[in-house]
């Protein structure tokens, strides 16, 4: 398949994928021009090129000049710089294309600027049915926040880059391209395999996932509202309103199930676990504030993240700072600090 590269940011502490990890890059080779950004340890950084060395793949440490609190980003930042294609795929180190949906997303970036496809799991342990009901939900309402992304290189450049010091990096991606312009592709009926996270990154991601709702105010207050309404319903005895939300709750993450033939790919038990998810969301936001209003904000390998994630409007204001700038001439360099807090 000509005309793609394939990034994948990683950073890793251990090693427990790395042969799975490797027949994968193998596979995606033969189709997509790889480059691996590898920010792990110096040692396993050793360990992975002796492993990749028969891979068909770029493997490089991020640029030195990059120090997002997000490292994500520095990995993100340095492979868009070093792809060679204009339609370049985004794609966390758990996420698993095939050929066909490497092919759309190559395609589909003819005619955008982002394309945003849907993630499943498989296998599927609990955790992952657990987690696939946040993804039906978001669904039902329009589209959910993937582990990858099809993205135009010249956009990516000509926007500089996108901001690294959120936690909701995905989102900042998004409102970033959308503040310059760019058309953003949501097709409900692209499917793109992810890995189950494991135990202690599932229990982690929690109250982290729910941090992100701070860049969505509305979303936000709607979780919040949960728990208020739950022991409301309890205490005065009414009950029969409680079954009735925790219904309404199924029916909407059964929609998103449906929308653009997702039955294939999501069971249905995650619609049944709706109810329970959206409770433990309503507990983990509350948690989430009160880690915003002290202060103390999300840990992220040895740091702490505070903004999940800039406003659109704060977005739509540096990009015409920028557009101003570069009409006078003095446009910065790509990938620079977009400082709007």
């Amino acid at each position: 398949m000509r005309g793609l590269d394939y990034v994948l940011p990683l950073r890793w502490s251990r090693d427990d994928g790395l042969g799975e990890l490797t027949a994968y890059l193998r596979r995606v080779s033969q189709h997509a021009r790889v480059v691996v950004v590898d920010g792990s340890p110096p040692e396993l950084f050793e360990r992975h090129a002796r492993a990749w060395r028969g891979v068909a793949a770029v493997h490089v440490r991020p640029d030195p000049g990059l120090d997002f609190l997000n490292g994500k980003v520095d990995g993100v930042t340095t492979g868009m710089r070093r792809a060679r294609s204009e339609r370049v795929v985004i794609a966390d180190d758990d996420v698993r294309y095939d050929a066909l949906s490497l092919a759309r997303v190559r395609d589909l970036l003819g005619e955008a600027d982002l394309v945003r496809p849907h993630n499943y799991y498989r296998p599927l342990p609990w955790r992952a049915r657990w987690d696939t009901a946040r993804t039906l939900l978001n669904r039902a309402f329009g589209a959910d926040y993937p582990g990858t992304f099809g993205v135009r290189r010249s956009t990516f450049l000509r926007m500089g880059g996108y901001d690294g010091d959120v936690l909701f990096e995905n989102l900042e991606l998004i409102r970033t391209v959308r503040a310059h312009g760019g058309r953003e592709l949501r097709p409900r009926d692209l499917f793109v395999r992810r890995l189950p996270p494991g135990s202690g990154r599932f229990r982690a991601q929690r109250v982290w996932q729910a941090y992100d709702d701070l860049a969505q105010p509305a979303r936000m207050a709607l979780f919040l509202a949960v728990l208020p309404a739950l022991g409301a319903a309890l205490l005065l005895g009414r009950h029969r309103a409680a079954l009735a939300g925790a219904f309404v709750v199924v029916l909407l993450a059964e929609t998103g199930r449906r929308r653009g033939g997702g039955r294939r790919v999501y069971p249905f038990t995650s619609a049944l676990l709706a109810p329970g998810w959206v409770l433990e969301r309503g507990v983990c936001s509350w948690l989430a504030l009160a880690a915003r209003v002290t202060g103390r904000g999300i840990p992220y390998w040895g740091r702490r993240i505070h903004l999940a994630a800039h406003s659109a409007r704060r977005l739509r204001r540096v990009s015409r700072a920028a557009a101003a700038r570069s009409r006078c001439g003095s446009a910065r360099p790509c990938a620079t600090r977009h400082r709007t807090a």
